[in-house]
């Protein structure tokens, strides 16, 4: 075995939503926090590849704290729409990618949040009971970073998960979620920076107009061929794994959406009442299969 394979794996994990540690710590309670967040990505990574932990070397890019989320809470409707307008258009395209009925929505125009809800949990054979809070907070944090290219809190959260990546020097960025959009933009802004891999995990990147038309860099097409978003700059090879019970993680197909994609799995990984969650990603057999080579096993 070289030393290269025997050394730790030197991963940067970039989190999805539900991931906020809260307002006003101090900093040096954030580092705390920072670094348990990174112990639980590297032991449940070892879990799945069957090492001891201290073969995975991580580091934890939070960038939750540079959103504000725009106010997704109780309206006038009594919560059944989202009174951030960006928020309720997410939710109408994540919806209507899902292919929810007419029937369960409001017009032509506009979902509402509790008959989506419902409708998600008999599709997908999910607990109806934290759908709502979890669709609500989904919308609301997509929102607070895809509000617009320029924004401050876009601009402050791609940076600081490219300055996890420039400090740790990672062979892989694990991204989840929303995290998989933030650390895309990271690496196209940051070209220099070049981990050997991108391992994306229940990533909504392709979701039509409120996320995949938001990418900067934009997608682009040739004549009338269908749009399609850059490869990473740089040669860094690029994995995407989906559970197709994870709704988060439409439409299917990444690489349908995307150059540069190496391998694109499906993977059945989740619990029902446990849906894209990252540490079912991260201890599945596909993630072990795609890290094992560069832990050399």
């Amino acid at each position: 075995m070289t030393s290269e394979t025997a050394s730790p794996l030197r991963i940067v994990a970039v989190h999805g939503i539900y991931n906020s540690f809260g307002t006003g710590i101090p900093d040096a309670r954030k580092e705390q926090l920072r670094a348990l967040k990174a112990a639980a990505w590297a032991r449940d990574l070892a879990a799945g590849l069957g090492v001891p932990s201290e073969r995975i070397d991580a580091d934890f890019a939070y960038y939750a704290d540079k959103l504000r989320p725009g106010p997704a809470a109780q309206g006038e409707h009594g919560g059944d729409f989202l009174d951030d307008p960006l928020a309720q258009e997410i939710l109408d395209a994540w919806a209507r990618e899902l292919g929810l009925p007419d029937e369960v929505a409001q017009g032509h125009a506009t979902v509402p949040l509790r008959g989506f809800a419902s409708w998600l949990a008999r599709r997908f054979d999910l607990a109806e009971g934290p759908l709502g809070v979890f669709v609500r907070l989904l919308c609301a944090e997509v929102a607070a970073y895809l509000r617009a290219p320029d924004a401050p809190e876009r601009i402050a959260a791609r940076e600081e998960v490219a300055a996890r990546i420039a400090r740790h020097r990672p062979r892989v960025v694990v991204a989840h979620s929303l995290g998989s959009v933030v650390a895309y933009e990271a690496l196209h802004a940051h070209p220099e920076l070049r981990p050997e891999l991108f391992l994306t995990l229940g990533s909504p990147l392709a979701l039509p107009r409120v996320v995949f038309d938001r990418l900067v860099p934009a997608p682009r097409s040739a004549d009338d061929t269908q749009p399609r978003g850059a490869g990473l700059p740089g040669g860094t090879r690029w994995v995407n794994i989906a559970d197709p019970g994870d709704p988060v993680a439409v439409p299917p197909g990444l690489a349908r959406f995307f150059d540069g994609i190496t391998l694109d799995h499906t993977s059945s990984i989740s619990a029902h009442y446990r849906f894209h969650h990252a540490d079912n990603y991260l201890r599945c057999a596909t993630t072990a299969a795609t890290l094992a080579p560069y832990l050399g096993i």
